[in-house]
């Protein structure tokens, strides 16, 4: 829980001008993927819990790509990037482009994002196989979850 005991509050800022994004159901989505990601088990240590604010960014593939250089070294654009002070980065454009290749609607892409960011925030590591896996398997619980709030 954030401070106070209360579950951090979700804000979506949306940087970035190409793509026409519906933030409002961004921020309800996420709204709901917080409180199922405090139902997961713990792991490790969590910021999750104790933050109190989180925001997402929608942003460009170039700010992307100046982030994903700046703090990872590499090169491109990625599609998230979390910050575990409460930040999370997600490109739109990535995001449309694999909704595309995998045949989601670009909300359905950028709520996977925003999952697997608030995962990464609750303690998953995806840098490993073993990992990966338990990450997928949350991902599949947070999505159904929210759809049964």
């Amino acid at each position: 829980m954030g401070l106070g005991g209360s579950i951090a509050r979700v804000s979506v800022r949306n940087r970035q001008r190409k793509i026409s994004v519906d933030t409002v159901a961004l921020e309800e989505f996420a709204a709901k993927a917080v409180r199922c990601c405090l139902r997961l088990p713990q792991r490790k240590r969590t910021n999750l819990k104790r933050l109190h604010e989180i925001f997402l960014w929608l942003i460009s593939d170039r700010r992307m790509a100046r982030l994903h250089w700046r703090f990872l070294g590499q090169r491109g654009p990625t599609d998230v990037l979390t910050f575990q002070h409460g930040e999370i980065f997600i490109s739109v454009e990535t995001a449309r482009r694999y909704a595309r290749i995998f045949g989601n609607s670009l909300l359905r892409e950028l709520q996977l994002y925003i999952v697997h960011g608030l995962l990464h925030l609750h303690g998953f590591e995806d840098q490993t196989p073993t990992g990966a896996r338990k990450m997928q398997r949350a991902q599949e619980k947070i999505l159904r979850c929210t759809s049964e709030l």
